[in-house]
């Protein structure tokens, strides 16, 4: 145990401190840590907060929808949706007091070091504090207090003579003055979000949708604030009538507190209804002795007294309606102050107009823009085949065409965006798109890692219609296609042979254009291209990959550099040529061998008749042995020496046997040319060629 009081124990306390930076690092929590504001956990943020901001907006006029018109001739306050509303405004305010508090961990880009790239960022939580405390700190202090809250809670309750009226002019004032710090802070909000990720909204519809939201918001406010100045303009009223009833020697007489549904059941309220001109004189309706302006339709309408759905998406709607018109609708009176409000609503709605409603048709007209690109292309398109008064087969076709390029693309221009991006991410690009469809021809899984990289970098995708002719035998072949989806029908007459005709059906994973790998690969390759010993039909709509001569011809160079036989077999077996040459060797090769496993089957037949007839004979005949044996006794010397010489077998056989024997000669000779008779129409009445040329060898060695 190391003991405190020692003279050297703060010492080594220090050091170890100072020698294990990277642990204490380690144990600070990510929310005492300086943030730095381009990280995606700020982005975030700022996002998150930009919608709290948003919804704030939206919750704090909702203040103005507290008073209402209760009974007769009386005003009181929703307490109902007041407690939902503080409720929420108090889930939101913490949100601000988070913002501010993240505000002093974010570190900032020093002005000075802004001078080449992103600048020098300072983390001294010092120097980070004194920053944000001389700009916004104000402003998001401001916007973080909870002043309605305190207001609810605390102030108008400690009021003695407190009324709805009070309350709501006192409730109305302080959300105003709150909201307008409010209203200012999205805006250094929205500019660091644009500044970080480039935009707000990422797709143009939800581009369109975010301008449409700040649009209602507008509409909001401004329809809130027509309700709470309704109600304001009818308290007016029924104020300036009360003061006129007011009676101080004769009862009953009218007070302030009467205006109060609190109030109601008040005896001597009572008594003073019966005798006022307060509901007669504040009519809307007939507005002759008091003039409501742009406010009575609050009244005529019944909206002051509805709930709180229906008032809302009264004032909503007349807020929208305003603005799209410029309060050109708005019938208003005298008043100074009623008249400024609508010039305000003018002002807003031009400018709503001429910002936001462009922004939103800005945003929707991108998400068509291709397709009115594509329709202005088809329309050109129809004109011109029109114009050049093409065949209707081939209209049909060029329609088909461009109809399967836009379902294929959108409109989407591959080619060009790819040609934006720097090399390397062009070429994981083009690996994540293309390395799986090259790994499934046979052919090129034996490569390795590399040349299939080099390989991908080099395709480009290939669009064709159903019975399109992609390549005719005989034709330069000019690329290899790697087909992604659709049928190929590949068929062949060998050079326009008679009665020769091969045809296979290529499908995805298949790749057709083999005889350009095969000049390429040939040490001394001219700069002819091969021509085609296939033709290549669509049987449906095909897209694929393809790979050009000049491409290959590089990557084939890097082959070359392979010593594998198993690639030069793998070639062999998936070449749709070589299959073709593979077959028809093997027929010749059976027919063959038939051939002369035939002629075998009637030489040993022969054999066998003549030793069976000259057995007989030797045994019916057994004076004639010494004339035929030349004195030899032995029966297999016999028998070998007639079947090698079958002329000194006839010379010696007397004449009975000797007929017999020619006739069997006569009749096995006419069976001999009846076989071969068959066979050689066997071979002319077949599809075979009488030549099938062997396919090039490409040259998998390296170059000496």
């Amino acid at each position: 145990m190391v003991n405190t009081f020692h003279p050297y124990a703060a010492a080594s306390a220090r050091i170890r401190n100072i020698s294990t930076p990277f642990s204490i690092r380690k144990e600070i929590p990510w929310w005492s840590q300086i943030q730095d504001p381009g990280s995606e956990r700020v982005t975030l943020w700022n996002h998150i907060f930009f919608v709290i901001c948003i919804m704030g907006l939206f919750l704090d006029p909702i203040y103005f929808f507290l008073p209402s018109i209760g009974g007769s001739s009386c005003m009181k306050i929703d307490m109902g949706l007041g407690i939902i509303v503080t409720f929420l405004r108090t889930v939101f305010d913490f949100f601000y007091i988070c913002h501010v508090a993240v505000k002093f961990r974010t570190a900032f880009v020093a002005p000075g070091s802004r001078v080449f790239g992103r600048g020098q960022l300072v983390m001294d939580p010092r120097a980070i504090a004194l920053r944000y405390l001389k700009s916004d700190f104000s402003i998001d202090l401001a916007a973080s207090l909870p002043l309605p809250q305190i207001m609810i809670w605390f102030i108008i309750p400690a009021v003695k003579t407190r009324t709805a009226a009070h309350a709501n002019h006192t409730l109305s004032l302080i959300v105003l003055l709150q909201y307008v710090p409010r209203f200012i802070q999205i805006f250094p909000l929205n500019r660091r979000i644009t500044k970080r990720t480039g935009v707000v909204a990422k797709t143009a519809w939800s581009g369109a949708a975010y301008n449409l939201v700040l649009f209602c918001l507008i509409a909001h406010i401004v329809g809130s604030t027509w309700y709470v100045l309704s109600i304001r303009r009818q308290y007016e009223c029924w104020k300036g009538e009360c003061s006129k009833e007011i009676n101080k020697t004769h009862s009953p007489s009218c007070k302030i507190s009467f205006l109060d549904c609190s109030s109601e059941g008040n005896p001597e309220r009572d008594a003073w209804l019966k005798i006022s001109k307060v509901a007669e004189s504040c009519d809307a309706n007939d507005d002759k002795d008091f003039d409501f302006g742009m406010f009575a339709e609050a009244f005529t309408n019944e909206v002051a007294g509805a709930v709180f759905i229906e008032k809302y998406f009264y004032c909503l709607w007349w807020g929208m309606r305003n603005l799209c018109s410029y309060g050109q609708d708005i019938e208003t009176s005298t008043s100074a102050s009623e008249t400024s409000l609508c010039i305000l609503i003018s002002i807003l709605g031009l400018v709503l107009f001429s910002h936001l409603m462009s922004q939103m048709q800005t945003y929707l007209q991108s998400a068509t823009i291709r397709l009115e690109e594509w329709r202005v292309r088809k329309r050109d398109t129809e004109e011109w085949m029109r114009h050049r008064q093409l065949p209707p087969e081939l209209q049909e076709r060029v329609r088909r065409f461009v109809q399967y390029k836009w379902i294929a693309t959108r409109g989407v221009d591959e080619k060009n965006i790819l040609e934006a991006l720097p090399t390397d991410l062009r070429r994981q690009i083009q690996r994540h798109l293309c390395l799986a469809l090259v790994r499934r021809v046979p052919f090129f899984a034996q490569m390795d890692d590399q040349l299939l990289d080099a390989i991908c970098e080099r395709l480009e995708s290939s669009l064709n219609t159903r019975n399109t002719y992609i390549i005719r035998e005989g034709d330069p072949v000019n690329e290899m296609l790697f087909i992604i989806r659709g049928q190929l029908e590949s068929s062949t007459t060998d050079g326009g042979r008679t009665g020769f005709f091969n045809s296979i059906t290529l499908r995805a994973g298949d790749f057709c254009g083999e005889e350009l790998l095969t000049w390429a690969l040939m040490p001394t390759s001219s700069l002819n291209l091969p021509c085609s010993t296939r033709t290549v039909k669509s049987l449906t709509e095909v897209e694929a990959f393809a790979l050009r001569a000049e491409d290959l011809k590089y990557v084939a160079n890097q082959f070359k550099r392979l010593h594998s036989k198993k690639l030069q077999h793998a070639f062999r077996y998936y070449s749709h040529q070589w299959r073709t040459w593979g077959a028809c060797f093997i027929q010749v090769a059976w027919r063959r061998f038939r051939k002369r496993k035939l002629a075998m089957e009637l030489a040993k037949e022969e054999e066998y008749y003549y030793t069976h007839v000259l057995d007989q004979e030797e045994l019916g005949n057994s004076n004639s042995e010494s004339r035929i044996g030349g004195g030899s006794t032995d029966y297999e010397g016999r028998g070998a020496e007639r079947s090698s010489s079958v002329g000194n077998i006839l010379h010696n056989i007397p004449l009975g046997p000797a007929i017999l024997a020619s006739k069997f000669a006569a009749n096995t000779r006419r069976g001999i040319q009846k076989v071969a008779s068959v066979l050689h129409h066997d071979e002319s009445s077949s599809s075979m060629p009488k030549k099938l040329f062997k396919p090039d060898e490409p040259d998998f060695s390296a170059d000496t």
